[in-house]
């Protein structure tokens, strides 16, 4: 049995569990896993992006009908203690790790003394969900476009202050790169998490915000706050209408939210295409899909090699905005 989950969690279960014919078939012609019971660390507490994806796979790994499937909410050191204990899991497959992206790509050049190597101790099996990211400010603030915010900000003797939700977040580090591309003088805030700091930002206190949509969709749509633009490539299907900085003269500007599995280096190659191509079933039911974008996330199926690049790249990308902004986390 799935231990209880919160009503998120509830939720999300059930979506899994359409189509999971396909991945019963899909399990039984494959290298022969699970072997065992399935364990699944999400190192961050129930209910978030990262519980939920990871509840929506065990259950269809459980549906399979061979082995049990749970999730262990190893929280601690901002994941740093889940990803350890995977690390230190006996290579077969059967413990698996699920983070989004800062754990793997800016926390390596952030953090001292990690007693984790990604490259040299974890097989990347997939990137699961994107979503995107959006620049949103206060409404008192007299600008409406990226190219208005930039030419206000050097107006401003002290520049602007932005918030994300902390320190060497994916989102803070989406802010300094946009300061460092564009000249612009802006002052971190950090918070604990987004909604404190979608409160401040609504309120004047802090001008800007790095988020992720779906965490501000409904107050853009409010008009509490105003969406200025997405970091991400691409539009977003949630919100056609608000462009990226790329579409506004910011080039070179993809940064995508997103939350990917791993398991222990030393599982053999086969096992990894096995557990690869399970939970691509589970992820394309089109009710769990559908459900997952409704909480704004976009199932992607990028798989093995792929998803090793990305994970290259963007650390590569993330080392040289921490090193030339010189961020420290102190931890």
């Amino acid at each position: 049995m799935i231990p209880t989950q919160p009503a998120l969690g509830r939720r999300a279960l059930a979506f899994g569990g359409l189509g999971l014919l396909t991945l019963s078939r899909t399990a039984r012609a494959a290298e022969a896993w699970p072997t065992r019971p399935v364990t699944i660390v999400a190192p961050f507490t129930p209910g978030g992006p990262v519980d939920v994806l990871a509840r929506v796979i065990a259950q269809g790994i459980q549906a399979a009908g061979s082995q049990t499937a749970v999730v262990d909410n190893r929280t601690g050191a901002q994941g740093n203690i889940g990803i350890d204990a995977v690390r230190r899991a006996a290579p077969d497959g059967n413990t698996l790790l699920l983070v989004p992206a800062g754990n793997l790509t800016i926390n390596p050049t952030l953090m001292r003394d990690l007693t984790f190597d990604v490259a040299r101790d974890f097989a990347p099996i997939s990137l699961l969900a994107t979503a995107p990211n959006v620049i949103v400010c206060a409404n008192d603030l007299p600008v409406r476009t990226i190219p208005e915010l930039v030419a206000f900000a050097k107006t401003q003797r002290d520049g602007l202050t932005y918030a994300s939700p902390g320190v060497g977040s994916q989102l803070h580090l989406a802010g300094e790169l946009l300061a460092q591309k564009t000249d612009m003088k802006m002052l971190h805030v950090p918070y604990r998490g987004s909604s404190q700091a979608l409160t401040d930002v609504v309120s004047g206190n802090v001008q800007l915000l790095f988020t992720n949509l779906p965490a501000t969709l409904a107050a853009i749509r409010g008009g509490q706050v105003r969406a200025l633009a997405l970091t991400t490539a691409a539009r977003a299907p949630a919100a056609p209408e608000i462009p990226t900085l790329e579409e506004l003269g910011v080039g070179g500007f993809d940064i995508t939210s997103w939350y990917g599995l791993l398991a222990p280096k030393a599982v053999p190659g086969a096992t990894q295409t096995a557990i690869y191509e399970a939970i691509r079933n589970v992820l394309h039911a089109p009710a769990t899909r559908t459900a997952l974008e409704a909480q704004g996330l976009t199932v992607t199926d990028e798989g093995l090699a792929e998803f090793g690049t990305r994970i290259r790249r963007e650390t590569a990308t993330w080392a040289e905005v921490i090193r030339s902004r010189n961020i420290q986390s102190g931890l």
